[in-house]
């Protein structure tokens, strides 16, 4: 199965890129190659990458260049989706004109050519700036055929129908998992539905949760970002783990894994809401990427009864801390991200 996104067929699991280059983990460059191809031989065309996933000087823009670089006939094999307009070190956000140029502008200089952008998104929308102003921005290098699409990010129902005013929408990249539902009830997936515009569900594995590999704190490795995040301290991973240990009767009986179940079950979503809705789980190893494309086909029946665990389930701890992921809480983003590289625990945490 395969859908069409801007003209260009795509996988129907993508491929997260952000996870090759954590703070406290990076990547050899000849690893991450060797996954890279292993998604694209698996059929995980749609590629997540930016240069907010590293740091100015060596990102995932940085890899692809590499990549391409060892394989340029794959360029035009692979749909390449690029976030920026950000910077997550100051948690600044760059989306007027000028800083969406910006942005643009050095996302093309590192890649050098070696591969297209086909679509690119701001990763957050501005306080200050109008949808409007971003979009239309990113719309001047689609119209200049630098750019191929465009696409939002973590953006509300209402800044959807005002960003398709300026410039069609290729699609909307938000997070999606049996961890995290929000886009069902807040208006964004009737919206996308209503519009056409395609679904890119982002951590559709909770972050790792739904791995099964992730069952108490000490799972977390000592540095990594999720051990500030609600959901996975004590009180609340050990109820969360509860969620996993159901999806993990379902994929017993199918002989698959959790993650794969997890990963149907949002790409299933597509089939209610009439449009694509395209998990891009993250890998940094061939096993995993491997696992994570040959995701189980989840029938009618367990889709049901993954639905009723759902309903009677209570996530516990909110999907970030502060709920920093809304472009509403930048000063707790900038706090969070200083924390971080002090590895200081935030306030109300253990």
């Amino acid at each position: 199965m395969s859908y069409t996104i801007a003209g260009k067929h795509i996988g129907r699991i993508g491929f997260g890129m952000g996870g090759f280059l954590h703070a406290h983990r990076q990547i050899p460059v000849d690893d991450a190659i060797a996954t890279m191809k292993a998604a694209l031989e698996a059929g995980a065309t749609f590629w997540n990458a930016g240069e907010i996933y590293g740091t100015p000087d060596y990102n995932t823009l940085h890899l692809l260049n590499a990549y391409f670089t060892r394989y340029p006939h794959d360029a035009d094999k692979v749909f390449i989706s690029v976030k920026g307009c950000l910077d997550l070190k100051t948690a600044q956000l760059f989306v007027d004109k000028a800083g969406v140029k910006r942005s643009i502008d050095n996302c093309l200089r590192i890649l050098d050519g070696k591969c297209r952008i086909d679509l690119f998104e701001a990763a957050r929308g501005g306080l200050d700036v109008p949808i409007e102003e971003t979009v239309g921005a990113i719309a001047e290098y689609v119209k200049a055929g630098a750019v191929g699409s465009i696409g939002l990010s973590e953006c509300s129902a209402a800044s959807i129908r005002r960003a398709v005013a300026v410039h069609p929408i290729a699609a909307v990249e938000i997070e999606l998992s049996l961890f995290a539902t929000d886009v069902f009830g807040n208006g964004v997936a009737d919206a996308c539905a209503e519009l056409g515009i395609p679904l890119i569900a982002y951590s559709p594995l909770g972050k790792g949760i739904l791995t099964g590999q992730l069952r108490k704190p000490e799972d977390v490795p000592e540095g990594d970002y999720r051990r500030f995040f609600p959901r996975f301290q004590p009180e609340a991973l050990e109820e969360n783990v509860k969620l996993v240990d159901e999806v993990k009767a379902v994929a017993e009986r199918k002989g698959c894994t959790v993650a794969q179940v997890a990963i149907a079950w949002v790409a299933a979503r597509g089939k209610k809401l009439g449009v694509p809705v395209v998990p891009i789980p993250g890998a940094t190893t061939v096993t995993r990427v491997r696992e994570n494309t040959a995701a189980a086909e989840l029938t009618d029946g367990e889709l049901k009864e993954i639905d009723g665990v759902l309903e009677k389930a209570e996530v516990k701890g909110g999907r970030a801390p502060f709920g920093f992921w809304s472009s509403t809480n930048l000063e707790l983003l900038a706090l969070f991200t200083r924390l971080c590289r002090h590895l200081v625990p935030l306030p109300g945490t253990k």
